[in-house]
């Protein structure tokens, strides 16, 4: 009896032990050879994503740096050799700057490959996707900014010879021109000749002024505006929340059309704080250095729509670690699918900002413990606002590569699909 005993515990064992070794959850050889792993508890390593191939048009400098370097225009392409630096003394110019950073970013040939999330491909049969170095943002403020004849004829012109350049092009013609890539920062860009690049992808910083077939969230990609006061580099005090003695900041215009009237309505909202500095101003070069300063100084600084759901005031904020308060319905932000603008900035309505009291009440309760995790969040997250040549890992140029690359696989069903479509995309009627 008791050997019968036995013998059955010993058979339950044994099928016990050969069911989880059949099952996986048993690893037996780790008993035998502590030295040999597994194949399933360790996934092999992924091999890292490949850098978006661009083509880059080859256009005469009249379409780019020679607005920057006023020489007499060349028709040869500029090289990494002869590639300017960005003046120091531009001012605003240099808040859409965007097309200038990434044109740079292609012609770079640093060895830092493994960095960089767009490298260029000189054969465009082997390009993911196409770069027009047309300076559409410089040539607005540079030649068409009064947007009165006859001083905008410049502007118009380069925009009609790149698009009697661009349709020539086989490349241009069998997407056309899905897969090209247009910077235009400014909102006031490419504006005679908007409606021929309606399917591009376009960098933009928002969608304020553009018709939804024009631009949108499904192709095109939002960027930052490049910032106009020096980083914040040295931010380093042992009680940060101390060591910033204003509650709110703003300083800017205060009249501005569209969505931006609500400027005006805040001046009177907050007026007769005595922790809160809200100022008219324009912007020149000591009056940039005051904000910057300010912002230095200061825990939160405001962020009211303007004459499009954003502008530069806010990235000026991100780079001086001032927590942005977002005072905008429709503003679209960049990178917004990596990051999380919560961890950082306060967002309010329109509605709730022009609440007497209701805007300060909410910041002067902000716990001071959560305020100095979003200004660590800030310093964090502040590389990816970034724009310099050469281009570094994770900054804003690399950003907006990876951007562009997401977009890629819906650009290239659209191409597909009205490859062979006999009638018009019946989709878009529904």
């Amino acid at each position: 009896m008791y050997e019968k005993v036995v013998l059955t515990f010993i058979f339950v064992f044994l099928l016990i032990i050969s069911y989880s070794i059949f099952m996986g959850t048993l690893d037996i050889r780790s008993y035998f050879f502590p030295h040999l792993k597994s194949p399933t508890l360790e996934p092999a390593p992924c091999s890292p994503d490949p850098p978006l191939r661009v083509y880059m048009y080859d256009l005469p400098r009249r379409f780019n740096v020679e607005m920057i370097t006023h020489r007499t225009a060349s028709e040869s392409p500029v090289t990494v050799k002869d590639w300017p630096p960005w003046p120091d003394n531009w001012g605003l110019k240099k808040q859409h700057s965007v097309e200038y950073w990434m044109m740079g970013s292609l012609l770079h040939e640093g060895e830092d490959g493994e960095s960089r999330e767009a490298v260029r491909v000189f054969d465009p049969e082997f390009a993911d996707a196409f770069f027009v170095p047309f300076f559409s943002s410089l040539s607005f403020n540079s030649h068409g900014h009064t947007m009165t004849d006859p001083a905008t004829e410049i502007d118009r012109q380069l925009q009609v010879d790149v698009m009697e350049f661009l349709t020539k092009s086989k490349y241009w013609q069998r997407s056309r021109g899905r897969d090209h890539i247009f910077p235009m920062t400014h909102p006031n860009a490419f504006r005679f000749l908007r409606n021929q690049v309606n399917d591009t992808i376009q960098v933009v910083v928002d969608f304020g002024r553009y018709p939804k077939g024009m631009s949108n969230l499904n192709k095109d990609v939002v960027s930052p505006y490049v910032h106009v006061v020096d980083s914040f580099t040295d931010d380093e005090p042992e009680d940060p929340y101390e060591a910033r003695s204003t509650l709110l900041f703003f300083r800017g215009r205060t009249f501005r059309k569209d969505e931006g009237i609500v400027r005006a309505k805040l001046t009177k909202i907050l007026s007769g704080y005595s922790d809160v500095h809200y100022e008219r101003s324009v912007a020149t070069g000591e009056n940039i250095k005051a904000s910057s300063k300010g912002m230095r100084s200061s825990k939160f600084c405001l962020h009211p729509a303007g004459d499009t759901p954003s502008s530069c005031r806010l990235f000026d904020a991100i780079v001086s670690h001032c927590v942005p308060v977002i005072v905008s319905d429709q503003i679209e932000l960049p990178f917004e699918d990596q990051i999380d603008y919560s961890q950082f900035s306060l967002f309010f309505s329109f509605k709730e900002a022009l609440q007497p009291g209701y805007m300060i009440d909410h910041l002067r309760k902000f716990p001071k413990q959560k305020w100095t995790e979003m200004w660590r969040q800030l310093k964090n997250n502040s590389h990816h606002y970034e724009f310099q040549y050469p281009p570094k890992r994770g900054d804003a140029v690399n950003m907006l590569w990876r951007q562009i690359k997401h977009k890629l696989p819906e650009v290239t069903l659209s191409i597909h699909r009205s490859r062979r479509l006999k009638i018009p995309d019946w989709w878009h009627r529904r």
